[in-house]
Parts: structure tokens; sequence; C-alpha cells
């Protein structure tokens, strides 16, 4: 902070205008008038607004002057106190770093869920870990003991977690290093993390697809058609959830996958390799056709129920042409088909752990185990980035070798190897 100011006021203005009609509220004086505000009444009253020490304007509300004030002045001792140590001839600390780190992401336009991931393991995690040591005292110990606070911690129970909590860890350390600060060079190199034993090699069968359809169309119908995209196009869910009347041709049996829907809200695909003009099977466009004449307009109210929506300032959804919507014509949130997706798992039966993303597990594992695709067709057409991840990652052995025969090497031997005789 550069300076202290005073707390301001939210409920009254500033600079009023009673010559305008500006009329006092109850809450002045005769020889001190206030005039309301259009915050008046609502929210806490006073504001401590104040410019911390990188440049970020900040505000924070309370309710009584008194402690805005006090606020304002542990702000200004704190912000002394970083500024301080960010110039310390030994370096600043991780904390500093980490909070650099997340701003850079952000000013690039890096994807909001990744962004947000990084904060959340930086703010739960690594901070309260690491965050007052300086940087360039760190050292490759602190990497292991790092993984040994995760694996005590009782509130991780998943060793994955663990191990997506440390790559955040390994980027924070890239980071600094990029920045100069002297740090080992094998500060996270051969870290032993702990092995993965999850639902993450679930391979489904057409049989528990199709019962989890039709578990989705007992909880919400409107949603059934998600569980045939991710299961016959590899759709992710929101890349399911931002598909458009638009993006599928109907008679080319062609899905065009542009974005997806994040929070609601459209976003950029995960990669390159996600945007696709995506050949499908005429079996999923035939369940788009029926979910398009089932569900394109949101579930009818009653008369009450609409007279009641009006008086509260209903206003009606715009029409963004989405395939799947919720039952008010609204964009689906990816935490409601979480929590419908749970439901399904419980319903038809499928493996603890399984999750809307083994869909497209599910998809790869089909393609490639058809027969009737090369790999490198059966990758682009799971819009992969790299040929690895494909098949080190996405086919399933049990299914993408169902029904093969292995007959080689007999083919081989023929005619080599003499007759045995009983």
């Amino acid at each position: 902070m550069a300076k202290q100011t005073l707390p301001f006021d939210r409920w009254h203005k500033s600079y009023p205008k009673p010559d305008h009609g500006d009329v006092p509220c109850k809450c002045g004086t005769m020889n001190r008038p206030l005039y309301p505000s259009a915050d008046h009444g609502r929210g806490l009253r006073w504001q401590a607004r104040y410019v911390d020490h990188r440049g970020k304007e900040r505000r924070a509300s309370f309710d009584t002057w008194q402690e805005a004030l006090n606020h304002l002045g542990n702000m200004s001792t704190e912000g002394t106190a970083a500024t301080r140590e960010d110039r310390s001839p030994h370096g600043p600390r991780v904390a500093f770093f980490g909070t650099q780190m997340i701003e850079r992401k952000r000013r690039k336009e890096k994807r909001v869920n990744t962004v947000s991931t990084y904060e959340s393991h930086l703010r739960n995690h690594i901070l309260p870990f690491a965050g007052n040591r300086l940087a360039a005292s760190l050292r490759r110990r602190d990497s292991m003991a790092f993984v040994d606070h995760l694996i005590e911690k009782p509130s991780i129970r998943s060793p994955r977690t663990v191990v997506q909590i440390f790559k955040t860890w390994r980027i924070l350390m890239h980071y600094m290093l990029d920045e100069e600060i002297p740090l080992p060079t094998n500060i996270v190199a051969r870290i032993e993390l702990p092995e993965i034993h999850d639902g993450s090699r679930v391979a489904l069968a057409p049989q528990q697809v199709a019962a989890a359809a039709a578990a989705m169309r007992k909880i919400e119908p409107r949603y059934e058609v998600l569980v045939w995209l991710g299961a016959c196009a590899g759709l992710r869910a929101g890349e399911a959830l931002g598909l458009t009347r638009t993006c599928v041709n109907w008679g080319e049996n062609l899905l065009y996958v542009q974005e997806q829907r994040q929070h609601g809200k459209a976003a950029p695909l995960k990669t390159k390799a996600s945007y696709a003009t995506l050949p499908v099977d005429h079996f999923l466009i035939e369940r788009l056709a029926t979910h398009a004449s089932c569900f394109s307009e949101p579930d009818p109210v009653s008369q009450e129920a609409d007279r009641k929506r009006r008086a509260r300032g209903y206003v009606e959804p715009v029409d963004e042409a989405l395939i799947v919507t919720n039952r008010y014509g609204r964009p689906v949130q990816g935490s409601d088909l979480n929590q419908k997706w749970r439901r399904v798992v419980a319903l038809a039966g499928l493996p603890e752990g399984t999750r809307f993303h083994h869909l497209k597990r599910f998809y790869t594992s089909t393609l490639g185990g058809s027969g009737k695709h090369d790999p490198k067709t059966v990758q682009v057409l799971s819009r992969h980035a790299r040929f690895t991840e494909t098949w080190d990652t996405y086919a399933c052995p049990p299914l993408a070798t169902e029904g093969l025969k292995v007959m080689a090497f007999g083919n081989a031997f023929s005619g080599s190897v003499p007759p045995r005789v009983v």
C-alpha cells in the first residue's frame, strides 16, 4: 500500500445533489445530512479500499467504520513488510512466486479450470507447507518431504490426488528456476510418488453403457443423450454440454466439435486436437434426433408458477441452440451433471469410481477393437494430440483384444515341424 485511506461509506453518496431531487435519509443529522446511494441498506456498509504492494486494487467490506479502519492499517503494515521481503538480499518467499505464477497464467489466458486447479493446490497444500520459506532455500529433500506430507494428510484419500498436487509443485519449482532462483536442478527429479490403484482402467461393456443410459433416463431424461454422446462420439462432458444444433450435420452423420461449456459459459476446447469434424455412427444421429424432438423447449409450468416467476422478475432464457439444456431451457452446469452421474453409477450398478470420462475410454476401446480402423485413425477420431495417449491411456486391453483370434504362429510353423507320433 502506498498510503492509508479512510473507510468508504457504501450506503451514502459522497457527492449528493439536493438540487436535483436527492432526499436525505434517517441515518444523518440535521447538521450533517446523509443521502442514500443505490446500495443503501444492502450488504456491509463500510468498505476498505486500498492498493496492495503489487499494485492491485483490493476491496473488503465491514459492518463498522472502526473495523474497516483497522483492516486498512493491517494491510498497510503487511504490504510494507511484503515489499521489504520481496526486495531483501535473500530473495522473496515461495508464496510470492506462487501468486506471481497464477497471475501470469491468467494474463496468458490459460484455461480457467486449469488455473483454478493450480490455485487450489497452492492455497490448500503448497503454501501452508512451504509458503513462508525463502525460495532459494528449497532443496530436493523438501520435495520428498512434501510428498510424505500429502500422503499423511487425512483430507487426501486418493493417491491420484497426491500425484496431481505434486505436478503443481513441480510446475512452481520450474517457474522459480526460470526466474533464476538458485534451486538445485534435480529438485523435482526422480521423486518417488505413490502408485495409483483406482478405477482409471475401468473398461465398460456395451451392456453397461446401455444400463447407464437407461438409468439416466429415469433420473433426468434430458441428460440421457449425454451418455450416448460420450460413448458413441467420445465427447468430454463439457464438449457434450456445448454441442449446438448447428454443430450437427444430420444428413452426413457429422459432428462439428468447436467449443465446450464450463460453468454454463462457452470456453475453448482442451487442446488443438480437440477441434474436429467428427464422423459418427448413424445410431448416434438417431438418438440426437429423438432427443431434439422431445426436449427442444423448456418444461411447461403451471399458470400459478408462471405468475410467481414474473413477479420475481423472471427473464426468459436466451436460445443458444444447445442440444442439451436443463428443464428451464438454460445451459447445464457441470456440477449438476456430476451429481446426476453419481446416481447413475449407483443405479446402473457400474464399477465404483466410474466417471463420465470413462465413456470416452469406451469409445476409443470400441474403435480400436473393431478391427475396422487403423491405429492412427483411432487416434484422430479420439482427438488426442499424442499417439501414446490413445493406446496407453484410453484403449483398455480387455476390450481392444475382445474376440481376437491369434493364428499367426501356426501359419508360421506349418510344414516346418514334423507331426508328433503318439
